[in-house]
């Protein structure tokens, strides 16, 4: 079973290393001309990986680009990714394409180990929120790979059972109030979430705040906005019509749905995979999350191509990407192992062929990512921390603690 870890991050159909940001800017209007040994390129591409359906595709995509281009590209299934990553860049020695975690591009960019290729690429249709997530001190990064969103997963049977119907879909926060409740009947909770900021920060962007502004350069923890939503979640948390998975005995809210342990659970597509294999008799309806004070929010999650800066092929691994994130390609990744399309096309297309996932799709317009600033790691790791204790810890001291931390991060850029 494929679980968040203590940063919150779901490793599931997105890849194993699946992780988004939000960053600011626009794109920079200088970039360095791509390095290009002579002869056939060699490129190395280190993954990681959601199992074998997604270490086929991505091996099949590198060699319909081998045979097209005359180079090859040889394909690396890494144990431990960022600690693979980290060796190649201390070592002078690293990949050439690599699947990048969005929260690490900040500490990758600042050590200059990315090659800013974006500009080369911008013209691809990526989605603003997946151009905004790669953004790094004013430069497209890298080439969003494609993104899962977090919506909100319905046991129909348990619907059923307390007298709901389509119409009480929540559509806001008092909504969600209502059908947790009704939902929440012994040993069945209404809603399960994760405790970490990538399931309680949708409440924080529902009510119109984040931990950093959008250009990434002031951290905005301790705003009013944020209070409200913290402060919704703790609501639903002291009625009891919400918990926290480990409450419940559920490593993720997945598998207190799949338990019959949660009638709703805040979880991202990955879910469709992980109740067909575990949990085939559960019957589900995906819906977006309640809009809040604020309007929408959720929160997205991502890879890119990650091209390393001292690649001696960047020119052909610029165009290995291109092959990789074309919608055509994508459509072909997203029915292989269940990723959704990075661009606004191949999100269009896959809303059609996928609709019973189309609150997910549509979390693509408006979701935002964790932050992808240098450092900030132990920030959020220690976010968590307080998050645990939610149901009776003020709300605003744990975001001053936030606010504290992420300055001090913040001064180290």
């Amino acid at each position: 079973m494929r679980r968040t870890t203590t940063m919150g991050l779901v490793l599931v159909t997105t890849s194993a290393l699946a992780l988004s940001a939000c960053g600011g800017g626009g794109f920079d209007s200088k970039s360095s001309s791509p390095q290009q040994s002579s002869g056939p390129a060699k490129l190395q591409i280190l993954i990681g990986t959601s199992g074998d359906a997604e270490t086929a595709a991505v091996k099949a995509a590198a060699d319909a680009w081998s045979k097209k281009s005359g180079n090859t590209a040889e394909v690396v299934v890494a144990s431990d990714l960022n600690q693979q990553l980290g060796q190649g860049f201390a070592g002078g020695t690293p990949p050439d394409v690599f699947y990048a975690d969005a929260a690490r591009i900040g500490d990758f960019a600042k050590a200059g180990n990315l090659y800013a290729y974006g500009d080369q690429v911008k013209d691809a249709g990526y989605l603003d929120s997946l151009v905004q997530t790669y953004t790094y001190d004013g430069k497209l990064q890298c080439a969003p790979k494609d993104f899962s969103t977090l919506a909100l997963v319905i046991n129909t049977d348990l619907w059923t059972k307390a007298g709901l119907t389509d119409a009480d879909v929540p559509k806001d926060w008092a909504g969600l109030e209502t059908v947790a409740k009704k939902l929440t009947s012994g040993k069945v909770t209404g809603l399960v979430v994760g405790g970490e900021w990538a399931r309680l920060g949708v409440f924080m962007r529902q009510a119109g705040g984040w931990v950093v502004s959008k250009d990434g350069k002031t951290v905005t923890a301790d705003s009013a906005e944020n209070v409200a939503g913290l402060t919704e979640a703790q609501k639903l948390l002291k009625a009891g019509s919400m918990k926290y998975a480990k409450q419940v005995d559920a490593g993720w809210g997945g598998e207190a749905l799949g338990k019959g342990k949660a009638a709703m659970t805040i979880e991202g597509n990955w879910i469709r995979g992980a109740l067909k294999n575990d949990f085939p008799n559960i019957k589900t309806k995906v819906v977006e999350l309640p809009a809040g004070p604020a309007g929408k929010g959720t929160l997205l999650f991502s890879n890119c191509w990650g091209i390393a800066a001292k690649s001696k092929n960047q020119a052909a691994a610029v165009d290995l990407v291109k092959s990789l994130t074309s919608t055509e390609q994508q459509m072909t990744f997203a029915k292989a192992f269940g990723v959704m399309p990075s661009t606004t096309e191949g999100a269009k297309q896959y809303a059609a062929e996928f609709p019973d996932d189309a609150a997910f799709t549509a979390g693509g317009e408006y979701g935002t990512g964790p932050v992808n600033l240098a450092g900030f790691d132990p920030v959020m790791s220690a976010f968590n921390t307080d998050l645990e204790q939610l149901a009776s810890k003020d709300p605003k001291s744990i975001l001053a603690t936030l606010q504290k931390n992420g300055d001090s991060a913040l001064k180290g850029q």
